[in-house]
């Protein structure tokens, strides 16, 4: 069975930074790419970082130059360092993991960040 626990939620001030993990079990970690997701009220949810099994990553533009995604395969955890975090970085945060034609979720971690 598949899970993944995100971890390190929680508030934040303006520029203000926040590490995020997630925690899989029941996967073979490091052939899976990671990706993280957020989901602010009323909005669709939205790509914010990916790491492939290869560790090459990407950003959305938003985030460019203030996350950094990483993986420990040996942990099987991926982390996402949140820095210069702004009012607009708040959103429920998932974790997802790819391997073909399998994708699963985890149950989300809020990110508040105050002005």
């Amino acid at each position: 069975q598949v899970q993944l626990v995100e971890s390190g939620g929680g508030l934040a001030q303006a520029g203000g930074s926040l590490r995020l993990s997630c925690a899989a079990s029941g996967i073979t970690f490091s052939i899976n790419a990671i990706n993280w997701y957020r989901q602010a009220p009323g909005k669709q949810r939205e790509l914010v970082a990916g790491i492939a099994a290869t560790g090459s990553t990407h950003y959305a533009d938003s985030v460019k130059g203030r996350f950094t995604i990483s993986r420990d395969n040996a942990k099987k955890t991926a982390y996402l360092q949140m820095n210069s975090l702004q009012p607009e970085d708040t959103a429920v945060y998932y974790c997802n993991a790819v391997y073909r034609a399998r994708s699963s979720w985890g149950q989300g971690t809020q990110v508040t960040v105050s002005s």
